[in-house]
Formats: structure tokens, sequence, C-alpha cells
């Protein structure tokens, strides 16, 4: 077998929402020789939970690992080429575990999860101001259902495992990759506690300046800092996986998926963008060196550090909890389509007289509103709508969405996209891809190669000091499709006005956030009067005996 057949391999842990999987890059040509996945379980005790088993994620990353190492021997490569792998991980998702036996406490909570309301009201509730935003300025964040601190605070309050293991000084908090390098380094015996800098500011906890974790926020949500990991940057040598057959590789990359995706774009110079469409969508937006606090409902975050001297690159975020996920919902709670690839056929033969909305709102909405009191509505319905009119309607919301944060970008920087690169499992369905860049009148841009975020973590991996097979500045951009803008820009702005319409009438519909009947009559009021002839709002209910009439036919 051939070392250099392909030159230095990096290897590339992506561990997802719903899967995980291990790949394989030649570092010399960004190709991916081969990689493995596996389905992650989705857990879902309540509505509005959603949990995983830290367990099965790490079941899932050997299982990858391995399954990964036997196809480069199948292919003739020997596995000893790989010099060293990096982790990109779902963000947010909160694990909490006994140091001493390595078992989890809890379930992790994952990132869409959203039984922690009554938590980030009564943070509300605690600032001088009683404002969502009060530490934005200090952690780039608003108090949110969405980030780690809110999730480790409903476990503090509610599983008495954790709050007795944090008494006996035997309790680790993390985010996904904290877990899985903890793991891989050796567990209970010496394993590494911690993260990388883009992981650290996604749990509200992490000082956006200092880049440490910072005393006045975890007093704020009364988490003891002697439980949270030790922050590095995303490209270096942190230690060696102790076992199975990538025994003693080095982990030196480390980035939030979203981030990942960022640097494996490379949107390395500020004002390029990104937008990943997979369970959620995130638009990321590269500010460089400075810290820009967006003023229109944005996130501010760090974008990358490759390296322990390396500068601080931030980024302005946009954040869609609903993108990839309402085609399943579409299949799996509404038979409207029997697979999740046959969307883009059945948007094509949607009739074309009225035009529905829909806004996917199902546990509120993320950037630019906010609005957690937010859920699902469909309008625009007549007695000519057809199943294939509301999947279409579902696949436009992502863009809708998008072009929201685009607006908020444009006007926190000032500077409007001239493009926009993408990619994601979405980024395949090319009707997606065409309304994308109608709605937003700009080029959007796919790489035909489409695995750009577990490339951003081979990437940070192979540049690493000690390692430096990967020179990022001297990388070629991958080829790719681009998408033209094809209607004019009063359709454009006229679908645009209908969006704006069916997001007025999403919101004020979680009535455990109106405080008493006065104010849920006055909402109604409001929401019935607003409602134009012709357009019709239905709750999950009135759905599903749509769907049975449908299918019916």
């Amino acid at each position: 077998m051939s070392k250099s057949k392909f030159g230095p391999l990096v290897g590339a842990i992506d561990e997802g929402t719903s899967s995980c999987r291990f790949l394989a890059f030649a570092s010399n040509t960004a190709e991916v020789l081969t990689y493995h996945q596996r389905e992650v379980r989705l857990i879902y005790p309540r509505e509005g939970w959603v949990e995983q088993d830290p367990l099965e994620v790490m079941e899932a990353v050997h299982e990858c690992i391995e399954r990964t190492v036997a196809n480069l021997r199948h292919l003739d490569i020997d596995p000893s080429a790989l010099v060293a792998t990096g982790i990109s991980n779902q963000r947010e998702t909160t694990v909490v575990w006994d140091k001493l036996t390595g078992k989890p406490l809890y379930n992790a909570i994952v990132w869409l999860d959203v039984r922690n309301t009554d938590t980030v009201d009564r943070m509300v509730a605690k600032t001088r101001n009683r404002s969502a935003d009060y530490w934005k300025p200090v952690c780039g964040l608003p108090i949110s259902t969405y980030f780690s601190a809110c999730k480790l605070r409903w476990m503090m309050d509610h599983v008495p495992a954790v709050t007795r293991a944090m008494r006996q000084g035997r309790c680790l908090f993390g985010t996904i990759d904290t877990w899985i390098i903890w793991n891989l380094t050796g567990g209970v015996n010496g394993g590494l506690h911690i993260t990388d800098v883009t992981n650290a500011s996604r749990t509200m906890l992490m000082n956006i300046k200092t880049r440490e974790w910072d005393p006045t926020l975890c007093s704020f949500f009364g988490i003891p800092e002697n439980i949270l990991p030790e922050i590095r940057s995303s490209a270096e040598i942190y230690g060696h996986i102790t076992s199975g057959a990538l025994l003693g590789l080095p982990i030196s990359g480390c980035l939030g998926d979203q981030q990942a995706a960022l640097v494996g774009q490379m949107c390395f110079e500020q004002g390029q963008a990104k937008n990943t469409y997979g369970t959620g969508c995130f638009l990321l937006y590269n500010t460089g060196t400075l810290i820009v606090q967006s003023t229109h409902g944005l996130l501010t975050t760090v974008g990358y550090q490759l390296g322990k001297k390396a500068p601080v690159i931030y980024a302005l975020e946009g954040s869609i909890a609903i993108a990839g996920v309402a085609m399943r919902w579409l299949r799996d709670n509404l038979h409207l389509l029997k697979r999740v690839e046959d969307s883009a056929g059945m948007a094509g033969r949607a009739r074309s007289t009225g035009h529905v909305v829909f806004v996917p709102a199902f546990s509120g909405l993320y950037a630019p509103y906010w609005r957690q009191d937010a859920r699902g509505v469909i309008c625009g319905i007549t007695e000519e709508t057809s199943k294939e009119n509301i999947v279409k309607a579902a696949l436009e919301a992502v863009c809708f969405q998008t072009r929201d944060i685009l607006e908020a970008m444009n006007a926190d920087c000032g500077i409007p996209l001239t493009r926009l690169l993408v990619d994601g499992g979405m980024t395949i369905n090319n009707y997606v891809m065409q309304t994308q860049a109608d709605l937003c009148g700009i080029p959007v841009v796919r790489p035909v190669m489409t695995e750009t975020t577990a490339l951003g973590a081979a990437m940070a991996a192979g540049c690493a000091d000690g390692i430096k097979v990967w020179d990022i500045h001297n990388i070629h951009a991958v080829p790719n499709d681009t998408f033209h803008p094809s209607i004019t820009e009063d359709a454009k702005d006229v679908r645009y006005a209908a969006w704006k319409m069916a997001i007025e009438r999403s919101l004020g519909w979680d009535l455990k956030t109106v405080p008493n009947d006065s104010i849920l009559s006055d909402i109604s009021n409001q929401i019935i009067s607003a409602i134009p002839a012709g357009f019709f709002i239905l709750t999950s209910v009135a759905l599903l005996h749509i769907a049975k009439k449908m299918k019916c036919r």
C-alpha cells in the first residue's frame, strides 16, 4: 500500500444533529477519499424537548472512524497516511457527565430544544432593564432557549443527579466537541476537558472580547466555573487519540459546524458570507477582527482562530431553526411526500393559482425576530391548494428567512452582499437554490463538492502548528454552480411582502407567554382584524385534517 499516492491525509469527525461521519481528505487536493456515516437518534420526550444519548454519539464516532479506516485499506491506502484529525460539531447542544465514571448525568439537550422557556423568562427578569439583549455587549448573544447556559441552568434546576455531582466535584460540562475530545483522549483516564473558541462563543458564558469565561456571566446564571472546559484556539494539537484504529493520531482542529463551513467555503476576507442549509439554516458574515454588535437581531460570534497566536476572526450570524427539518415534518407528520428528495419535483408541479406562504415557526422564530411566542402558520389557502403548493411553500420559507437575515446584515454592516456562498444538504435541491437567488436578488454560488463543513475541520487540523500539511491561503477554490436571479425586482418584493404578512400572523400563538386573559383577548382581536379576505390560518390540528383529505384523493 502507498502512503504518498494522495499525499498526507487529514481526517474530519463531522458530528451533526442527525448523523455522524468520519471523512478522510487528501491535503493536496481537498478531495474526499472515503467516509462512513451513521444516523444519530433524536429523542422527543415531550413537545418541544429534543435530546440525544451522549453514549450513542460516541458509539457513532467510533463506528465511523473504524469503518472509514477499513474503507481506506480497501482502497489500498495506508491509514497511517492520516496525520491528524479535526472535529466539526453541532453547537449549543449541552452535555454534563461524571468525570469519575465517564457516564452522562442526563441526556444531551439538543440546540433546538425549548424546554427552558421558563428559565429564559426568569433570567430576563433578573436583568436591570428586563431585556433579553442585556448581555449582548458582553457575549454577543441574547438570553434565549438556544444557547448552552440556559440549557445547563435548566439541568441544574431540574435534574438532581446534576446538582449532586456539582456539590461533590464530579460534574463536567461541555458542548459536543468537548464530550468527543474528552472521550477520545482517554476519558476517565486523563481525558482532556477542552473546547475551542467558536464553540465557547455559543454558550453565553464566554466574554466575546477576552475569549475567556466571564465571571459575571457565570455568576448571573449561577454556573460554577470549575465545571467549564479550557478554551483553546481552533487549530492546535490538543492531544492524541488513545484507542482504536487511529491510536496516537493527533486531534488538532475544532470548530462549531457553522464556523467550520465558513472556513471550508474559504470566507477568509471581511465581507464574505456563507449560508448552510441543514436541519436549520445558518448564515455567517465575516467581519474580520472587528466585533460588530448587531442592532437588527443578529448574533455576534467568533468565526475562527486558526492557531494560538493567530488573530481571532469574528462574524455576524443569522440562525434559522427550521430548514430541512420542515421537509421531514411534511413527510413524517403530514405524509405529504414519500421522500424528502421528491420535494423539488413536487414544488415544480404546484399550481400557479394564488400564493401559499408557510412560516414553519414550530417552536418560535430565531433571527432576526427572536419571538418564542411564534408558531407555524400557512396563509393563502384556497380550494385550489394542493399538497404540492404546501411543499413548495415550505421550501420557499427557507429562502424567505434567508432574505430576512440578509436584510438585517445589510442594515448592520452597510455593505450588501454581491453573492451568497451556500452549502449543506438542501443545496442539492435546484428549486431552493434558484428561488434563493430570485428572492435575494443576488447570485447563489454552490460548490460541486458539498462537504464544506467537514472540509473546514480538516483544514483547521491540517494547518495547525506541528502538522502543517495544509496551506489554507494557497487552496484553489472548488468548482461551483451559480444560480442567477430570474425574476423582476417588483415580483421579488411582492412575494416578500406576502411573507412579511404571514410572519405577523405567526406571532402570539404560544399562550404560555401571554400574561393574562385581557392581553390574550387584545392579541386575538388584533390578529382577527388584520386578516384580509382570502387569507386563512391553520393550526396543526386543521393541517392534519387537510393532509388526510389530500391523501384520500
